[in-house]
């Protein structure tokens, strides 16, 4: 009885055993999993075990779903197609060593250059009227009228009247004492005055009296140009002589650059600039705008350290005359240096990059250590090397791509 009873316990056993579970184990998407079936035999019985066992590949990722099938990549670079490329405007230069001058970056200030700028004066005392708009920047032909003064109620009383008042009188003295000296009842030197007296008074007369109007005398352009600055405002009082407009050509214009006294001796190197205006994102280069080289200090002013350099150049670009500026003064040549637009560059707290074309459709992020920079381009230290396929333009697109294909972290799912 004993007996029967041990059978029946070892029998329950067996069949437990038979019931064994499956386990599995999910290792992260994107890697390899590796099926793996073991077969017990207990007591006569067949059991099949399937086990998962998480086979981990970190040689690298792959990225499915892609158009061009899975590629294998080492997860810093950027994939982007070309019509994505010609979409973003994206430009690839091959890099190559060339010719680069060392800079000087200083500020300095854009100045008309001489005898391209004219003031118009009053040539009567009186009161300032604006018969016509007249504004700051607006064009005008030489002896347009600009402003017109009036004396008609001031207390000294019209000048033009009063010239023609002193005209008239001498003019008569003149022809009574020229008569006289005929019959040399008049000395000669009594004459003489006279005469003078006379042509004083005429030139008086028909200089006033040639702008002169109903409303007043008529201020003319000088010179043909623009409105550069106002000096008065309606009905301003002003005196003969005074200041009223001033008109420019801005046909040649002075870069004035202020050095540092440290620099001397690299001043007699400087041939050319390059500088960049606060109202636009433009680089200009003077030797595009038939820019020259006029002087350089030899000596620093008795309230600064610095010393000017001037450059002059044609205005062709319409560029505001006192305005500040950066300059980059270029000074003795380089040979076989390594230079990118800065175009090219992006910056990531305070480290600047560069994107490298790896193939047709495939781009890598690449930091770089930058020299000297002229404003168009920078000289590149390290992390480039020639013949290395730089994207010079549309850089912006493929950093905003790089962040947007960046992979996930890696985690694990049980």
């Amino acid at each position: 009885m004993k007996t029967y009873l041990l059978a029946g316990v070892l029998g329950l056993f067996v069949l437990g055993a038979c019931n064994h579970k499956t386990h599995q184990h999910d290792s992260h998407e994107g890697h390899n999993q590796t099926e793996k079936k073991q077969s017990h035999t207990h007591a006569g019985c067949d059991h099949d075990h399937d086990h998962d066992h998480a086979g981990h590949n970190h040689s690298g990722h792959t990225k499915k779903g892609d158009s061009h099938g899975d590629t294998e990549h080492s997860g810093d670079e950027i994939l982007f197609t070309k019509e994505q490329a010609i979409a973003a405007g994206v430009k690839v230069t091959t890099i190559q060593p060339g010719s680069f001058r060392q800079v000087i970056k200083t500020s300095g200030q854009i100045t008309p250059a001489q005898g391209e700028e004219a003031t118009a004066v009053a040539t009567v005392a009186g009161i300032v009227s604006f018969r016509q708009r007249l504004t700051e920047g607006m064009t005008t032909a030489k002896g347009a009228p600009l402003l017109t003064v009036s004396s008609d109620q001031i207390v000294e009383g019209d000048p033009i009247q009063k010239a023609r008042v002193a005209y008239e009188v001498s003019l008569r003295e003149y022809e009574r004492l020229k008569q006289l000296v005929a019959d040399q009842i008049v000395s000669e030197r009594e004459f003489a005055q006279a005469e003078q007296e006379f042509e004083n008074a005429r030139i008086s007369y028909e200089t006033v009296a040639r702008n002169h109007t109903r409303n007043g005398q008529n201020i003319l352009s000088p010179i043909q140009g623009s409105v550069k600055s106002i000096f008065v405002k309606e009905g301003d009082y002003v005196e003969v002589g005074q200041p009223l407009v001033s008109i420019t050509q801005n046909r040649k214009l002075f870069l004035r650059a202020e050095v540092s006294e440290k620099y001397y001796a690299s001043l007699r190197t400087i041939h050319s600039a390059h500088f960049s205006t606060p109202y636009d994102n433009k680089v200009y280069a003077l030797q595009n705008y038939n820019g020259r080289l006029l002087s350089y200090g030899k000596t620093s002013a008795e309230d600064s350290y610095y010393i000017p350099v001037t450059f002059e150049f044609d205005n062709r670009e319409d560029i505001v005359p006192g305005s500040f500026v950066e300059v980059y003064l270029l000074s003795s040549p380089m040979e076989n240096v390594l230079s990118v637009p800065r175009t090219a560059l992006s910056e990531e707290q305070d480290n600047f990059f560069v994107y490298i074309q790896i193939f047709d459709e495939e781009y890598k992020k690449q930091e770089v250590t930058l020299g000297a920079a002229d404003g168009e381009r920078v000289e590149i230290l390290s992390g480039i090397q020639a013949g290395d396929r730089v994207v010079t333009e549309g850089a912006y697109q493929l950093k905003l791509a790089s962040a947007a294909n960046a992979l996930p972290a890696h985690t694990h799912e049980h």
